[in-house]
């Protein structure tokens, strides 16, 4: 008798489970060949909004996480990656990437995360500082996290771009939510079971699976979002999320690159983008 072999299915993420999507929606993940790799949920304005409000729930005690055990989660993610590596690499070369590339991405996202980690207690000596004043106060100023962002993730480099644009969100104390590659969702949902099972808090990283088209006027417009990233060229996109997002003041970056293998591609200031200067005035007379 002929065994079936079991498929996997490919759910969101959500505050460290693995709902179905509200909407019931589903969109074929297919290969160059047009060979059916997997059915992918298709988010919903609901799956967004749920994401958020979880997002929002944690972000505080994430940010109060020291900066100590915030590189040791990262390394932990890591070393989870390194061990489930033939994964992540069977399932980019099922979207059309060769065994080489593949294991190129994979090797670059562990190393990235690594990076990342060995930041999370410097960031904050670089880019605070202790500033002169002509009074009798003790004035610094201090790095805060923007709070919850959304992000559309690289079509390129599936796993190395989201955890390019990722990483450096989390080791500086935000949360956010993601809608992953349109053309290889698949690793992203992966990579949310690498994050299920490392000690990152349930909700500081959210991942959604879906069409831009539908969904990215909700990432640009949901008012309890502090910022948003997009990663891509198109120009249409672009001016859509400019305009809406203006209407809350939410900051907007815009990676247009897509040489995410590159060393450019990791950096401090990748941290340093999305946080809030605090300054504070302490007298030093009574």
């Amino acid at each position: 008798m002929t065994r079936i072999n079991v498929l996997k299915t490919y759910k969101i993420f959500i505050g460290g489970k693995f709902p179905r999507t509200e909407s019931g929606r589903y969109f074929d993940v297919k290969n160059e060949k047009g060979k059916l790799l997997a059915n992918m949920c298709l988010s919903s304005r609901k799956d967004f909004r749920n994401a958020v409000v979880t997002a929002r729930k944690v972000q505080k005690k994430w940010q109060s996480t020291s900066a100590l055990n915030k590189g040791q989660i990262l390394y932990r993610i890591a070393e989870i990656l390194e061990g489930r590596k033939a994964q992540f690499i069977d399932e980019l070369m099922m979207t059309g990437s060769s065994r080489k590339q593949a294991k190129v991405e994979v090797e670059l996202s562990i190393d990235r995360l690594i990076y990342y980690a060995g930041w999370s207690d410097k960031f904050q000596q670089i880019f605070s500082s202790v500033n002169p004043v002509a009074s009798n106060h003790f004035n610094f100023s201090t790095l805060q996290p923007m709070g919850v962002i959304s992000v559309i993730s690289p079509n390129d480099f599936p796993l190395l771009g989201l955890i390019s644009v990722v990483a450096p969100l989390i080791v500086g104390g935000n949360s956010c939510v993601v809608l992953s590659s349109e053309k290889n969702p698949m690793v992203s949902i992966s990579f949310a079971e690498v994050i299920n099972t490392s000690d990152v808090p349930h909700g500081v990283l959210n991942i959604l699976t879906g069409k831009r088209k539908e969904l990215i006027t909700h990432f640009a417009s949901h008012k309890d979002v502090n910022s948003i990233i997009y990663c891509g060229k198109n120009n249409e996109e672009i001016k859509n999320i400019g305009k809406i997002s203006v209407e809350n003041l939410k900051r907007v970056k815009i990676y247009k690159r897509t040489n995410w293998d590159s060393q450019d591609s990791q950096s401090p200031y990748f941290i340093e983008k999305f946080q809030e200067i605090k300054t504070t005035w302490h007298p030093t007379q009574v």
